[in-house]
């Protein structure tokens, strides 16, 4: 395999394409493309012909809001997540209430949680001007989440495209299959199996917190009563637990925010294993998967990831492949909406 720069052995059993982009540069390495057939009749080029220009608007719109705010990378990349584990990649999550929907937005991962939809909404905008009722709101999702990794330092991948949009939104949906802050590795291991994601899986993905920033209440009781005994989760190194409980305290300050990664928040890079190591994981579900007496294979991948930075890269980009073709909806099912925040009339 050549490449620009440096070589690098290949790992990913896809073969995708990986762009290294820095601010200076752009590195493309070469992988034979052979994706598993029919990989749900997605494909790499989908909109060569009907919207060359896409990816080219989405990236852009993206780089602005990223140059604008860094924290809104993790933000899109969630929304890509939080889209997925709810019957589908389909967007679901981006309709607004109406009197046919109950918005996804209102759901307990979501409410006052879920951020982006603007920049969502700039996309669809700067898409229907290009090329009117062709590029998905499903798509927007997943191409925004690959370039915010990359425009964060991390390595993308060749996004699968051709998605559609969805009719529907399950408030049920996103309340029972996203993971909560405080799951424990089994609840982790289940819920990421009902998608058809590994346990391998789940820990690259975690990976994801390398970026982004949570609210108090989502950690909150790792603080101050982690077994109901009105004590902290000995876990948490001491140094760290003081550094928390100065932004995050007992009670108020809900919406206060602390770093995923203390040590890099806005960089994609492998210090949220690292971090782990430490006791430094921030939410109960990143600790979790470093827990003694939890899981062997996913301590096995936190130190093997923790070491390896390029190997942690490359395994995220494979997953985010494998995630992001979650039960799309592809021919003549659903719709390309015009606004991604409500359905054809």
């Amino acid at each position: 395999m050549r490449i620009m720069a440096k070589t690098i052995a290949p790992r990913l059993s896809l073969g995708m394409p990986l762009l290294l982009l820095s601010s200076l540069q752009v590195l493309v390495l070469s992988f034979p493309v052979s994706y598993p057939q029919p990989f749900n009749n997605l494909i790499p080029h989908f909109y060569d012909h009907s919207c060359p220009m896409a990816e080219e608007i989405v990236k852009s719109v993206v780089e602005k809001a990223v140059m604008k705010e860094a924290r809104m990378a993790a933000s899109l990349l969630r929304l890509h997540f939080h889209d997925c584990f709810v019957q589908g990649c389909d967007a679901s999550l981006l309709l607004d209430n109406s009197s046919t929907i109950v918005s996804e937005k209102g759901s307990n991962p979501n409410n006052n949680s879920a951020r982006g939809f603007d920049v969502v909404d700039q996309i669809k905008s700067e898409l229907e001007k290009a090329c009117p009722k062709t590029v998905s709101c499903a798509d927007i999702l997943a191409i925004t989440a690959r370039d915010s990794v990359v425009l964060s330092g991390g390595v993308g991948w060749e996004v699968l495209l051709g998605r559609r949009d969805s009719r529907s939104a399950s408030l049920s949906g996103s309340n029972n299959n996203i993971p909560a802050p405080n799951s424990t590795l089994q609840t982790l291991i289940t819920k990421f199996k009902r998608q058809d994601l590994d346990e391998v899986d789940l820990v690259a993905l975690s990976g994801s917190h390398t970026i982004g920033q949570s609210r108090c209440t989502s950690f909150r009781q790792r603080l101050y009563n982690q077994s109901g005994n009105g004590q902290p989760d000995s876990s948490l190194d001491k140094s760290y637990y003081s550094r928390l409980i100065s932004g995050c305290p007992k009670s108020g300050g809900d919406n206060n925010l602390s770093p995923l990664d203390f040590v890099s928040p806005t960089k994609f890079d492998n210090y949220y294993f690292k971090n782990l190591l430490s006791g430094y994981g921030l939410l109960n579900s990143d600790e979790e998967l470093f827990a003694k007496g939890q899981g062997k294979k996913t301590m096995e991948l936190v130190k093997l990831y923790a070491e390896n930075e390029e190997l942690f890269l490359e395994q995220f980009a494979e997953s985010m492949v494998k995630m992001g073709n979650i039960s799309p909806l592809t021919g003549t099912v659903g719709e390309i909406r015009a606004n991604c925040r409500t359905v054809l009339s």
